[in-house]
């Protein structure tokens, strides 16, 4: 164990010293990474460590996670932490703009939100040395050796909840060069909540102490009700309306090459059902309108939302697609062209302290940082002086609501070898039947536990085939899809009881009580 320890230091020691030597190019590429829109305009120096808010008085919690799935899976137990300890700070922390724009409208009054800083040493020491937390709860697989072992170095508490690793990861850090020093970082956590038995035994595998690792389920499981705006209740009861009568399945967050999957399905129930209305709701940014360019191209009646489209009585596909833009900066005047030279919002750039807003010249356009909501839509800027492309995409909370409009939820990224699946709890809170194709990835444990409530919960399928016959018995019998709607929304119920005050508890008495005492 003593070799162990001493490997782990060196191994550290030589990743220290590399990051330390690579910081010069690191920040030259995080300034290429702002030139072409991919960190924040105006709050990318935060990432060097640099804060743009003020640090409270008091105790503070930084909770941190990668990318927006992970922090959207955050909020509910920042929420409790809220409730329960009224006289802690929080500090929350992403690293991507997308997470940004969607985390930053979500989290409670008074959250404290930047993003975080690279793993240098220089980055991670300004931001520890100018917040000073008390605990860092990291949020399912974020294990960077400075900020971990500077963290330990500063007496702060760690937490890791929702613990995840890939099969690639786990391999990755059992090999000799790498597990002595992913070793001592698991031996710096107070407490390390797996997602599953499996998760659990990789960490015991690459030596995490079975001590500190503690058992909760899936935040996930705990799915939150966004507050919708006007304009989303709106166009979603549009859409409700439009569909009313009609039989309708959604193929949701699919990957490319899945669209011919699900359009040879959508091809065979029409036939049953003249009616029926294909929902698609690709996973890329540019792969809808790719799709709805296809379909036309053939001759299909297709329906986009970016669009505002509108489903007709011979329209029977409707693609939730993001839309390519193009457009230019001139003075400080920005316009957005669509694919078919249509301006469609116009305006002029001003600044304040802490943003950049767009104030629009379009009324149906609504000014947020570094970027321009449009009929429910997010469009991102790319602030340079030059020509550039920029995507509108779904609004987060979107897809929830869109579920509700569906009785049957096929959810993708789940069909071919390589893909690692997606979150099917949403579409089984909103009552769907729920079907997933096979390569479901770390989600498999949320496939599982479903199953092991009811057999009826989730349907895996393996492939084009397997999925017709599915939906054409869930279209066909009542009885069976109405079991299976039934069947998931318990499972969501049944899985979601208690997870934010199971994981709360856990929060309490191994990371609270000694970070705070």
């Amino acid at each position: 164990m003593a070799a162990t320890e001493a490997a782990g230091k060196l191994a550290y020691r030589i990743y220290r010293a590399v990051s330390y030597g690579a910081e010069p190019v690191v920040n030259l590429h995080l300034r290429w990474r702002r030139l072409r829109g991919r960190e924040h305009s105006l709050r990318w120096t935060e990432r060097l460590g640099l804060p743009s808010l003020s640090r409270p008085t008091g105790p503070l919690l930084w909770f941190h996670a990668v990318s927006l799935g992970e922090g959207i899976t955050a909020i509910p137990i920042i929420k409790e932490c809220m409730k329960q300890r009224p006289d802690v700070n929080v500090l929350m922390t992403t690293t991507t703009v997308s997470a940004f724009e969607v985390i930053s409208k979500r989290l409670p009054s008074g959250v404290i939100y930047q993003f975080a800083p690279l793993d240098t040493p220089s980055a991670v020491g300004a931001f520890l040395d100018y917040w000073k937390p008390n605990a860092i709860i990291l949020i399912e697989s974020e294990l960077w050796p400075n900020l971990i072992m500077g963290a330990s170095e500063n007496g702060i508490v760690l937490a890791l909840l929702n613990a995840r690793m890939s099969s690639k990861s786990f391999k990755k850090f059992s090999g000799p060069l790498l597990l002595p020093m992913i070793s001592l970082m698991l031996s710096k956590f107070s407490l390390i909540v797996p997602l599953s038995t499996m998760q659990a035994i990789h960490f015991q595998l690459l030596q995490a102490s079975p001590y500190i690792i503690k058992f909760s389920g899936d935040l996930k499981y705990a799915v939150e009700e966004f507050d919708a705006s006007e304009g989303e209740l709106r166009s979603i009861q549009d859409l409700k309306l439009q569909l009313a009568h009609r039989q309708v399945w959604m193929a949701s967050s699919i990957h490319r090459g899945e669209e011919e999957i699900m359009l040879g399905v959508h091809r065979v129930l029409t036939e049953m059902h003249p009616d029926i209305v294909t929902i698609l709701v690709p996973r890329n940014p540019q792969h809808g309108l790719e799709i709805a360019q296809e379909l036309q191209k053939a001759g299909q009646n297709v329906a986009l939302r970016s669009r505002q489209e509108n489903l007709k009585p011979g329209t029977n596909i409707y693609v939730v697609d993001t839309l390519v833009v193009r457009g230019k900066w001139w003075r400080q005047q920005w316009q957005v062209i669509d694919d078919g030279g249509r301006v469609v919002a116009a305006g002029r750039l001003s600044y304040s302290q802490s943003s950049m807003a767009v104030k629009a010249a379009a009324s149906f356009v609504t000014a947020i940082e570094a970027c321009i909501e449009v009929n429910n839509m997010i469009l991102n800027l790319v602030p340079y002086e030059a020509p550039f492309h920029a995507y509108i995409k779904p609004c987060m909370g979107e897809l929830r609501y869109l579920y509700r409009l569906t009785p049957i939820a096929v959810v993708g990224g789940s069909f071919f070898s390589g893909l690692a699946g997606h979150n099917i709890f949403e579409a089984a809170a909103a009552g769907c039947a729920v079907l997933t194709g096979r390569h479901v990835g770390h989600f498999s444990h949320m496939v599982l536990e479903m199953q092991q409530l009811n057999p009826l919960s989730v349907l895996q399928v393996s492939g084009k085939l397997e999925l017709e016959k599915a939906l054409k018995e869930l279209f066909s019998d009542a009885k069976v899809l109405e079991a299976r709607r039934m069947a998931a929304k318990q499972a969501f119920r049944a899985l979601s009881t208690g997870i934010v005050a199971n994981v709360w508890s856990l929060l309490n008495v191994h990371v609270l009580n000694q970070a705070l005492c």
